[in-house]
């Protein structure tokens, strides 16, 4: 028998469970997805082995590192994200990062090092998940992942040139290493060169036959195989650099000693991972339609980087590039990461020694590829025409990114975009008065007078956002107040104003005690409950004067008209009620 929803005998019993926990063995899928996960999870399980050596070989670490972060982020992500589909591995751009992180690539404790950052990201992932700061990402600019993606994107090409070539360039960056390579050209070895352009080519051709996904594996273990040739004897291995053991690693415990000097680091991984895994949750639905949360996905990522770190795994973020070959590889639920998983564990016991045969050239041009691919021009040139400011923080967070160690670059853009965006909001505050006439209800909005005139009402309404860097701004533009202006009034209509600033509060009291010293009184209109709490606690009401402060009501223009009102009777003009009348009349 079978429930509507593909549920069989056995699912159905687990109806007695509580709620929570059905809903969690849900992600899971049924009986009849489970042949289906295993296919997708047999697909990506192969590809993610020598993909994750090669995140190793990018991080600059020992390969097994990255291929530890493949098998137990993988495993930890498909436990605990709250997106069904997320892949979490070790991402191209985390491990750049790492690549430029003296106390883990030149540590004499690799393994250790290793352990201990990926478990200071898990807690930096972890913690933001449990304060459900999922919507954090969407205050990271557009312009500063744009520019910082395509430049990993040059610097994942660049590192490798090293590996390609047999040639270990000198210099402090990778532009100079690069530059190095080139002018040693007679230095490079050609076997390695050229096994590395074998491997590319037949990945590009592999990949457009049935093999897909597997193409990767396929061109990487042929080119490897050429090493066995004698005229390519001298081709870097894996096994040169490290022994791949036909066992898993067991838990290795953290070095918090190391904490000082990592804790920016993991701050930077964490950003660009919890990113990386934010456009496959705002991009891949759950099964059941909805969209997961991000804070779920936050959570759970800072799960994987625990399960990544106590194994000696590199540090791991969602991998769009993993997430989308299980989909296409046909996965239904998140089943196929735990068969990913599975599928690695008996490629590391069955096949250790063959691992340590890949050759490092072939790594290497897989991950030439995969950083070519990675570069975007379109959305470069895109943002390049948005504007100056954008423009800015795209040129400066790509060339950051070339030339100093990511983890400050990708911080330092995303300040610099904090910083014009603050200087950009305060000179965007306009002042504009309305005016009101016997032709019609409505006012005409135009510029503010120069100056307060004795007798005279003045409306005033700003527009934009009033913090404390907008309040010079704001004050350069309020009339003038003269020695002596006699009953004037100046209205300020703050509607829609949820907080001042204390900055912006000093300026509206020094303003209402200016037209007080004049003969003038300053009233403020359309008040929210937050601002009258700032105003009385800061003791600015009393100074303005509490009949001359109005709140707003649901009714769009009534404090308004109180405000008026109280206007009015202070310019004495015919017919006016009194200060404390208006005031009642505001609701």
């Amino acid at each position: 028998m079978s429930d509507g929803a593909g549920e069989t005998a056995p699912d159905a019993g687990k109806r007695g469970l509580p709620a929570p926990i059905r809903r969690y063995f849900a992600r899971f899928g049924t009986r009849r997805t489970v042949l289906a996960d295993a296919r997708a999870g047999l697909v990506l399980g192969i590809e993610s082995i020598p993909d994750g050596l090669a995140s190793g070989v990018l991080a600059g670490v020992n390969p097994v590192y990255g291929l530890y972060g493949y098998l137990f982020g993988t495993l930890g992500g498909a436990l605990a994200t709250g997106s069904v589909f997320m892949s979490v591995q070790a991402t191209g751009a985390m491990s750049v990062m790492i690549a430029d992180v003296p106390a883990v690539v030149d540590s004499d404790r690799q393994g250790v090092a290793v352990a201990t950052l990926a478990l200071l990201t898990g807690i930096i992932m972890l913690g933001l998940g449990l304060a459900r700061l999922g919507s954090l990402v969407r205050f990271i600019p557009t312009a500063v992942l744009v520019g910082f993606v395509n430049a990993v994107a040059v610097n994942i090409v660049l590192g490798q040139l090293s590996n390609l070539t047999g040639y270990e360039g000198e210099g402090p960056n990778r532009i100079m290493r690069s530059l190095d390579i080139l002018l040693h050209l007679p230095s490079i070895h050609w076997q390695s060169l050229l096994l590395g352009v074998v491997t590319a080519a037949l990945i590009l051709v592999l990949e457009r036959t049935f093999l897909g996904p597997l193409s990767l594996v396929v061109a990487v273990a042929a080119a490897s195989a050429l090493t066995l040739i004698p005229w390519f004897g001298g081709v870097a291995i894996v096994g040169d650099i490290t022994e791949v053991p036909n066992a898993v690693p067991m838990p290795a415990l953290p070095d918090f000693a190391l904490t000082a000097e990592l804790l920016i680091p993991a701050l930077s991984l964490a950003l660009v991972g919890l990113v990386q895994g934010a456009a496959i949750s705002g991009a891949t639905p759950n099964p059941d339609g909805r969209y997961p949360d991000p804070s779920a996905d936050f959570r759970g990522q800072g799960v994987a980087n625990l399960a990544s770190g106590l194994f000696q795994g590199l540090p791991v973020g969602g991998s769009m590039s993993a997430t989308a070959i299980v989909r296409a590889a046909g996965a239904k639920s998140a089943l196929a990461n735990v068969f990913t998983a599975v599928v690695m564990v008996i490629g590391i016991l069955a096949l250790g020694g063959v691992i340590s045969q890949v050759a490092m050239p072939a790594l290497a041009a897989l991950l030439i590829l995969v950083g070519v691919r990675t570069f975007k021009p379109r959305d470069l040139a895109m943002v390049w025409r948005t504007g100056r400011i954008q423009a800015s923080v795209l040129g400066v967070t790509f060339v950051l990114t070339l030339i100093v160690p990511l983890q400050y670059a990708v911080l330092v853009g995303v300040g610099l975009a904090v910083v014009l965006h603050v200087a950009r909001q305060s000179n965007r505050v306009v002042v504009r008065r309305w005016v009101y006439d016997a032709s019609s209800p409505h006012p005409i909005e135009t510029e503010p007078p120069n100056r307060v005139e004795a007798g005279e009402i003045v409306v005033l309404v700003p527009y934009g956002s009033l913090f404390f860097a907008a309040a010079p701004i704001f004050a350069a533009q309020l009339p003038e107040v003269p020695d002596r202006c006699e009953r004037a009034a100046v209205v300020l209509r703050l509607r829609g104003t949820d907080e001042l600033g204390a900055t912006f509060i000093r300026v509206v009291t020094r303003y209402a005690e200016q037209l007080r010293a004049a003969g003038g009184t300053l009233v403020l209109v359309g008040l929210s409950p937050r601002v009258m709490n700032q105003l009385e606690t800061t003791g600015a009401i009393d100074a303005i004067g509490r009949d001359r402060v109005f709140p707003a009501t649901p009714r769009i223009g009534d404090s308004l008209d109180a405000g008026l009102a109280s206007a009015r009777a202070f310019a004495g003009e015919p017919g006016a009620s009194d200060a404390s009348g208006a005031s009642g009349d505001a609701r």
